[in-house]
């Protein structure tokens, strides 16, 4: 499984996601950083079959209008350090790979996972 994490959110979370064992790229790895354009991250998530993670509701729109991400993790857990943020990944992880086995879209707040069909 392969992601891409967006500008929003912190390097560590890639790098944690890299410690973890997956193939994941920040857009700071992109040739235009941080400044890379959602239609530039949505073709590197095609591209790649990379699942972007996100907490931009602009690839919602895109995703619900064109299916564009590949797949998509919206992160709405407002503000959260960074810390607590890889707490959650790390406690949500193994549920995450698991459902994007077989769905597109998951959102996950600081409760619930929640796979939207």
């Amino acid at each position: 499984m392969k992601f891409i994490v967006d500008a929003q959110l912190p390097v560590r979370l890639a790098r944690f996601l890299e410690s973890a064992g997956y193939d994941t790229i920040h857009t700071k790895d992109l040739p235009n950083k941080n400044a890379t354009s959602d239609t530039e991250i949505n073709a590197v998530s095609i591209g790649d079959e990379r699942i972007v993670i996100t907490k931009d509701s602009d690839f919602l729109n895109s995703f619900l209008t064109i299916k564009e991400p590949y797949k998509l993790l919206l992160v709405t857990t407002g503000n959260i350090n960074n810390l607590e943020l890889e707490e959650l990944f790390a406690a949500n992880l193994q549920s995450l790979v698991e459902l994007f086995n077989s769905h597109d879209y998951i959102e996950m707040t600081r409760d619930s996972i929640i796979v939207h069909l």
